[in-house]
């Protein structure tokens, strides 16, 4: 029944050009069946041109994969006009962020979106149908209008929610984020089969490259990658996601490419987790999720604001804290040095300044590393 599944989510992707409108062979009345149907139906914006998988494309790693004047930075909104201020995340491995929350130590942790605004899933799948930069839906009485031009959505909703579920709109939008939130939680969004997973496993050997990687990843002698890069207490565990979902401000700097094309005020300053409603402390200004590594070298362009188009460039980035590193003060995409960051104050430099400079193998073996953490599906897009 789950090969039947990833087939038929498969066969979606490919069609993924073509209007979803009427999914008239929607017949099962699962969460994930009817989160499916939803995940890819263009009728839920508001010109019926954009569905949850236009920015999160399955055959990208879910995200988008569409160029624009950005350079696919931030991602175009319903229109193909529009344009948001932040990178469009993989959702790929999502439901392992947990509900957002301020940990012992007085860290916040988890919840969804860069700025943990949302504390699961099921509120993560409401906000885009309403976002005026993302599908465009005036209100949820209007898409719930949508949800029953379709028969196969109202007799599937009835079969799982009840009879009266379209008679309350909060519900009826509600059972909406459900059944995607079911879907983003199938074994299709998180397979763990990637050559690391293999390696796991005693299926696959890696290279010497990629074995010098691995070693530096997880010392803390010469990186600290894994500090905010490994969620199991253990290195080297199965089901290993490679993100504690904490929040740091690495000194990333603005986007002045985006900037210029997306509307928003170049002097504007994204002030990430202090923005988050459930916050509103400044001193946690300039502060993003750490995000997942898998798929990572197949889901560019980097940081909350797409800034960075490379993964190596990601790491030179990253190496330029340590020990003071003279030599790589140099941006390799701009020629110039690294920009300033755009929230200077809240900057992690006890945690970015650990270890001793590394040398350029140093970096290709991280670099090499972070590969064999690509699903199965995607490894035709490292080259």
């Amino acid at each position: 029944m789950q090969e039947l599944r990833l087939i038929k989510c498969i066969l979606t992707c490919v069609s993924l050009a073509f209007p979803l409108v009427g999914y008239s062979d929607l017949t099962a009345d699962s969460l994930e069946e009817i989160g499916r149907a939803l995940f890819f139906d263009t009728s839920l914006s508001v010109n019926r041109s954009q569905a949850c998988a236009t920015c999160h494309s399955p055959e990208f790693a879910f995200t988008d994969p569409r160029n624009n004047a950005s350079g696919r930075a931030v991602s175009l909104g319903f229109d193909g006009k529009l344009m948001g201020d932040r990178n469009t995340p993989t959702i790929s491995y999502a439901v392992f962020s947990p509900e957002f929350f301020l940990n012992d130590d007085e860290h916040y942790v988890g919840g969804q979106f860069l700025d943990g605004r949302t504390h699961d899933l099921i509120e993560q799948a409401q906000e885009p149908f309403l976002n005026p930069v993302e599908m465009g839906m005036p209100t949820k009485e209007s898409v719930v209008e949508r949800l029953q031009e379709n028969p196969a959505y109202v007799s599937s909703f009835k079969k799982r929610f009840g009879d009266d579920i379209f008679e309350n709109t909060d519900q009826a939008y509600r059972a909406m984020a459900e059944s995607i939130a079911e879907f983003e939680k199938s074994e299709f969004f998180s397979p763990f089969d990637s050559r690391y997973d293999r390696y796991l496993r005693g299926e696959y050997e890696m290279t010497d490259l990629e074995e010098l990687g691995k070693t530096l990843f997880f010392s803390q002698q010469f990186t600290n990658c894994n500090i905010c890069h490994q969620l199991k207490r253990t290195p080297h565990s199965e089901g290993e996601t490679f993100s504690n979902y904490q929040y740091h401000n690495i000194g990333v700097p603005v986007n002045k490419a985006a900037r210029a094309v997306n509307g928003v005020d170049a002097s504007y300053v994204d002030q990430g987790l202090s923005s988050n409603p459930n916050v509103n402390d400044q001193r946690q200004a300039g502060k993003f999720k750490v995000p997942t590594l898998r798929n990572v070298a197949v889901t560019s362009p980097y940081m909350h604001n797409g800034v960075f188009s490379d993964l190596k460039t990601v790491v030179l980035f990253y190496n330029k804290f340590n020990s003071n590193n003279a030599k790589r003060q140099i941006n390799p995409e701009t020629g110039k040095q690294w920009e300033k960051p755009e929230v200077a104050e809240t900057v992690a430099l006890s945690e970015l300044e650990k270890g001793p400079a590394l040398d350029d193998r140093r970096i290709d073996a991280l670099v090499a590393f972070m590969k064999t953490l690509t699903d199965k599906r995607y490894e035709h897009l490292l080259e």
